[in-house]
């Protein structure tokens, strides 16, 4: 019976201390019998924290980014460019050639006009925004197995085609050329931004077609092979484009889904308009390239009074955390919970373009920084928390990070063991430290955690922390228990 009394007693701990500021001195004996006595203290520590410049995070989203921004409070630059693959369905197939109708005047299939449309359901900015943007077909595909962080670009690496295809568009998020009364209905439209392919295009052995279209088409007819499978089109037909802005401010799309569209006639007792569909999903590799005025991000970082989150690919908040604080003269203790508030300070804009507040924060150990996206870990409470925005008290609270203390403390007792100067060596001068990073999870049908990736919408806000301090501190509040057994 003991046994069961005392996995109750520390399951019930975290909720006392967080349901009233009573005092704890009465926990045990309410709990316990005259035989076992469980001591409950309490206890805070200050915090320190700093801002650091993310230099880039993988670049692995469904979502992809378009435009320039201008941060309207601190007046960072935001620019977002991005590559997209296009995926066939297993299996693909074309009608029959010899039922193609639309031919040229040598009898071969032409298709009669191709685009690619680019569509949003979110943006950031003023949709009237006049953008300009270049579709630049790739030479070769950005592999899966690769890690792409956001500062890779695809021109500068070659990897898009330098005598290839290169469409611009100047567009504005609204269309215009769209009916008001079709936009407005989004059981029949989605906002997206249309590229035509229709003029004469040549391939990379310097065949010549009239549009892009027909270069898919006549290549599907001579090898079906190449459409069986996403791979095979990826490697073999299509590597992607990349889409980059090349003029205008104001606007970011977030771009939901890629297709690349082709039409053409075909006869089959009638004659009907086909359509083919390539689609960019999750299923092939989507990658935004973001550029930030370092300048600006490095004012911020230094920056003192607060700490700063920033995305995409903008500031994270580093946090060291007391762990030898908390732990001496508790050695043998449980540490049964340990609650961190990070406090958001206002901002000091406000108009119709302020940046949103991160909605969830992951922490993680410094040393975790790449290898957690990069090995796409989940959240597991121990090394790994969230923290979910919450506007009533305008803060993020980590209810229970002792997990963490208690990986890093025994971790740095097991190094000392073997090398007294183990919190010295180079590799091992952030093991108490965390970092704090905007991201966004996916859940499942049971609300638990599938995966988490860099947010890499457009957010910011300031923290309170920093050297320079000059709100009430950062603390970290704990609960310790002990049984005492009387003889």
């Amino acid at each position: 019976m003991k046994i069961k009394i005392l996995a109750l007693t520390v399951a019930m701990i975290s909720v006392v201390f967080t349901a009233c500021d009573d005092t704890t001195d009465s926990i045990g004996t309410s709990l316990t019998d005259d035989m076992d006595m469980l001591e409950v203290s309490t206890d805070t520590f200050e915090v320190a924290s700093r801002s650091f410049m993310a230099d880039s995070v993988l670049s692995r989203n469904t979502v992809g980014y378009l435009g320039k921004i201008k941060d309207p409070e601190t007046g960072n630059y935001i620019v977002g460019d991005f590559m997209a693959q296009f995926g066939t369905l297993e299996n693909y197939n074309l009608p029959e050639k010899d039922s193609i109708v639309s031919l040229d005047t040598a009898g071969e299939v032409i298709a009669d006009s191709c685009h690619i449309r680019l569509f949003y359901t979110t943006y950031y900015g003023d949709s009237l925004a006049t953008m300009n943007l270049t579709a630049h077909e790739m030479a070769e595909p950005m592999e899966e197995n690769v890690k792409y962080y956001s500062n890779f670009n695809p021109m500068e690496e070659g990897l898009v085609r330098q005598d290839g295809m290169k469409i611009g568009k100047t567009y504005t998020l609204v269309d215009l050329s769209v009916d008001e009364s079709e936009r407005s209905d989004a059981s029949v439209y989605t906002p997206n931004i249309k590229i035509n392919l229709n003029k004469e295009y040549v391939d990379k052995d310097g065949v010549k077609y009239n549009n892009y279209g027909t270069y898919i088409m006549r290549q599907y007819y001579k090898n079906p092979d190449n459409f069986r499978n996403s791979y095979n089109f990826i490697h073999n037909v299509c590597p992607g484009f990349y889409f980059k802005v090349n003029d205008g401010l104001g606007s970011m799309a977030y771009v939901s889904v890629s297709q690349l569209n082709i039409y053409f006639r075909y006869n089959n007792d009638s004659t009907y308009v086909g359509t083919s569909s390539f689609s960019g999903t999750e299923e092939v590799l989507q990658t935004t390239n973001i550029v930030n005025d370092a300048d600006v991000l490095k004012a911020l970082v230094e920056d003192n009074s607060c700490t700063y989150l920033k995305t995409p690919s903008g500031i994270f908040t580093e946090i060291t955390l007391p762990v030898d604080e908390v732990k001496v003269g508790h050695e043998n203790d449980t540490l049964n919970t340990a609650k961190l508030t990070l406090t958001r300070i206002n901002n000091n804009h406000h108009g119709e373009y302020s940046l949103d507040a991160p909605s969830m924060l992951l922490m993680i150990p410094k040393d975790s920084l790449y290898s957690f996206f990069e090995n796409g870990d989940i959240i597991d409470y121990q090394k790994s928390f969230v923290a979910s925005y919450d506007s009533r008290y305008n803060n993020y609270v980590f209810n229970n990070i002792s997990g963490m203390i208690t990986y890093m403390y025994d971790a740095k007792q097991a190094g000392l063991s073997v090398n007294p100067n183990w919190p010295d060596e180079k590799e091992n001068v952030n093991w108490n430290k965390v970092v704090i990073i905007p991201v966004t999870v996916t859940t499942n049908s049971s609300n638990q955690i599938v995966k988490v990736v860099h947010d890499m919408s457009l957010t910011s806000t300031r923290l309170v922390g920093g050297p320079d301090n000059q709100n009430a501190p950062v603390r970290l509040s704990v609960v310790y228990s002990k049984f005492n057994r009387k003889q």
